[in-house]
């Protein structure tokens, strides 16, 4: 195990710590305890009113979500840490959302799977610490258990829960992603964000498509655009269809409004810069793709996660929901044999939007 940290060590530590954190690329560091007790009936309502959907995996891990100690047993601290993702040379994102011919896709996902990315510079932080103080119990989390990770965020200091329930940092505003390292050190704490700056505001709330943010604080996912073509697995409800506009993968429009982010920092991490043209490219294009097509272009990005099926599924409804033209009319009915039930039926409805019968 790893030698007994006196107070002086644990300070600097701690200070050794964020400094590495800056130069691996993360935005900030800060510390946390293990105490999420707060979100419990929070937690539990939110379950109770099945606003999780199809994630069974939410309900299954129950509490252990708000009990760190309980998914890594001898945790002490955790250091929380996030990284912005924003490319520094992408399309307008409110430009090609205008452009009902176009594909938008939530801006996160436009280069790198984050899961890889923050993943490994975590892993670095700790193997960094590693070599300071010896070895010791340690695990990193990126969106990958269950961990209430703006909870986390929130108590170490680094920004407040938006009403669009993401973690919001007057500084850079709320598009970055967040990461963990949990330890078994007991290391001194950074004070937890104590006013939240949304103030009156509800511009998430009304900008939603689909009006998913039933609360302050509280979302639907059954309602999520971002549930809708990520998580699900069937088919998307057919009164919802209209609302997704030519959202494919996820959506970003509660942070577009979100007046936070007039403060968005871009990235400087290159894992994040666009790839094949994905912040502004026609839905006729990538509806073209072939499977393969799909796997070499997609591997390596959190798009590939949803496989080729899901994909046509949401361009379908993006295609619906496009301006007539031959070249929709075209593309639609290129996949109305399509060897998939799910794409045929969404194939199905996209040409009933034009006016066609299949």
């Amino acid at each position: 195990m790893h030698r007994q940290l006196d107070v002086l060590d644990k300070e600097e530590v701690a200070a050794q710590l964020k400094r590495w954190a800056e130069e691996l690329g993360f935005a900030r560091a800060a510390i946390t305890g293990t105490d999420l007790g707060h979100t419990e009936a929070g937690l539990v309502a939110w379950l109770d009113a099945g606003f999780h959907g199809e994630m069974d995996y939410m309900a299954r891990h129950g509490l252990k979500r708000a009990r760190p100690t309980e998914l890594v047993p001898g945790t002490r601290s955790i250091v929380s840490v996030f990284l912005p993702y924003l490319p520094p040379s992408s399309a307008q994102s409110e430009a090609v959302l205008a452009d009902g011919s176009k594909a938008y896709l939530s801006r996160y996902a436009l280069g790198r799977d984050y899961h890889k990315v923050l993943r490994a510079k975590l892993q670095q932080l700790a193997d960094r610490l590693t070599a300071l103080i010896g070895p010791y119990g340690h695990r990193v989390f990126v969106d990958s258990a269950p961990v209430l990770e703006v909870a986390l965020a929130e108590r170490a200091g680094l920004g407040w829960r938006g009403k669009h329930t993401l973690l919001i940092n007057r500084d850079h505003g709320s598009f970055f992603f967040l990461g963990e390292l949990f330890t078994d050190l007991d290391l001194p704490l950074d004070p937890p964000t104590e006013n939240e700056h949304c103030g009156r505001c509800t511009r998430c709330l009304d900008f939603c498509p689909t009006r998913a943010i039933v609360a302050p604080y509280t979302v639907d996912a059954r309602r999520c655009i971002s549930y809708l073509t990520i998580e699900l697995k069937g088919s998307i409800p057919v009164e919802l269809r209209p609302m997704l506009g030519n959202r494919v993968y996820g959506c970003d429009d509660c942070q577009l409004v979100c007046p936070w982010n007039r403060f968005a920092a871009l990235t400087g991490e290159n894992d994040f810069h666009v790839r094949h043209g994905l912040d502004d490219v026609e839905l006729v294009e990538l509806f073209a793709w072939s499977e393969a097509d799909f796997q070499q272009r997609m591997a390596g990005s959190a798009v590939y996660r949803i496989g080729y099926e899901r994909w046509l599924r949401n361009l379908a409804v993006g295609l619906g929901n496009a301006p007539t033209s031959d070249a929709v009319l075209n593309a639609l009915r290129a996949r109305q044999d399509d060897s998939s039930a799910l794409v045929r039926e969404h194939v199905i409805w996209a040409l009933q939007q034009h006016g066609v019968q299949a």
